[in-house]
């Protein structure tokens, strides 16, 4: 299809199959000599990716880096099914309190519960949005790992295997993102005990609730600013959490606020060499990408997190954590490329094609692409709250 025709099917205008074009978000599969543009099936599938993220509120650049990543057509149609299918479930809920509101206005009497019900789902729209870009974006980057670990034990599960729970019954964890380190214990351990899963993004939490509210207490919050008195809690889990805090120190403080003085710290963070193998073959290719805008194991990581550490707790050890990656397929590792937090999208966006057969060649090269992992965990005993 040229692209009148596409724009046709799609029913949108030429131009905006053309503004597409320019900004790298659907780019025709072949140009012709004449300069005739021409769209193949899987770019009118493109565009109807696009046409629906659009439509259920995505920014464009939201949309470049969902788009872009590299999925099967049944995996792509059950994700889009499945976020349909929680706003359908949202829009008819409102739709009833609507109703019902309706009647109450004919009668004279509104029950203001109704409307601060209805204020409450339409934010939650805007939850099932976020949601959907954070866990992608972290599914990316967590598949990655568990498909390429040379350690037979996951990262999960050694983390799992490390944490103490004798004699802790309270237990915050910041930064939770999925939960999933929560599925490598036995669920009787928490019977007894209290756990609070926490994270900055409202659509995590959203998520995490929907699967563990009943198990786990879950909400939105940020390290800076824990919402629990001091010393209630006798642990404190921060996975790959650190060094993405806006005020380390004032993080710091927050966690030894909560801890009693015997709780502990489980921090994990990872040296300035980790997955240093993929930062330089992107630059190979264009030495314009950055993939992170902060170095952030400079900012904590395995080379300085004692230091920092020991200001705040009397006891600080650092497990190290033995692994690499061995990939042998592109896609996972070009999807992991695209998550990440840097310029990537903007400079990739017109060459995806074009990366991925140089990633596909330089895998040729060895069969594999090797990658360094250095991740460490700091057991933190013994706040010091005179820091406070």
């Amino acid at each position: 299809m040229r692209t009148g025709e596409i724009a046709k099917v799609a029913n949108v205008s030429e131009k905006t199959i053309r503004y597409y074009d320019r900004i790298g978000l659907l780019k025709p599969s072949k140009i012709e000599k004449n300069h005739y543009r021409t769209y193949s099936e899987y770019d009118l599938f493109k565009l109807q990716k696009i046409l629906f993220f659009k439509q259920l509120g995505f920014s464009l650049d939201e949309i470049r880096t969902l788009v872009l990543k590299e999925e099967g057509l049944l995996e792509s149609l059950n994700s889009q099914k499945e976020l349909l299918t929680q706003k359908i479930e949202t829009l008819t809920v409102q739709k009833d309190i609507l109703t019902n509101l309706c009647k109450q206005a004919k009668n004279g009497s509104i029950h203001w519960r109704d409307v601060e019900s209805l204020l409450s789902l339409t934010a939650s729209e805007k939850l099932i949005t976020s949601n959907y870009r954070d866990s992608s974006y972290l599914a990316s980057r967590i598949a990655l790992h568990e498909l390429y670990s040379t350690n037979p034990v996951s990262w999960f599960a050694w983390l799992a295997s490390k944490i103490q729970l004798s004699g802790v019954n309270r237990i915050l964890e910041l930064g939770s993102g999925t939960g999933k380190l929560w599925s490598y214990f036995n669920p009787a351990v928490f019977r007894n005990r209290e756990v609070f899963l926490t994270d900055k993004s409202s659509g995590m939490v959203e998520s995490i609730r929907s699967r563990l509210g009943k198990t786990f207490n879950c909400l939105t919050a940020e390290c800076e600013s824990i919402p629990f008195k001091d010393d209630c809690f006798d642990m404190v889990i921060a996975n790959h959490v650190l060094f993405y805090v806006n005020s380390l120190d004032r993080s710091l403080e927050e966690i030894t606020r909560v801890l009693n003085k015997d709780g502990k710290l489980y921090a994990t963070a990872y040296s300035e060499n980790h997955m240093k193998e993929i930062t330089d073959l992107c630059r190979l290719f264009d030495p314009e990408i950055v993939l992170a805008n902060d170095n952030l194991a400079r900012r904590f990581g395995k080379e300085n997190g004692r230091s920092i550490l020991n200001k705040y707790f009397l006891s600080v050890e650092m497990l190290e954590y033995d692994d690499s990656l061995r990939i042998t397929d592109s896609a996972p590792l070009i999807n992991y490329i695209l998550s990440c937090h840097g310029n990537q999208n903007e400079r990739l966006a017109d060459r995806v094609t074009e990366f991925k057969d140089f990633v596909n060649a330089e895998i040729k090269k060895q069969g594999f692409l090797k990658v360094t992992k250095e991740p460490v965990l700091f057991v933190c005993s013994g706040p010091r709250h005179e820091n406070i």
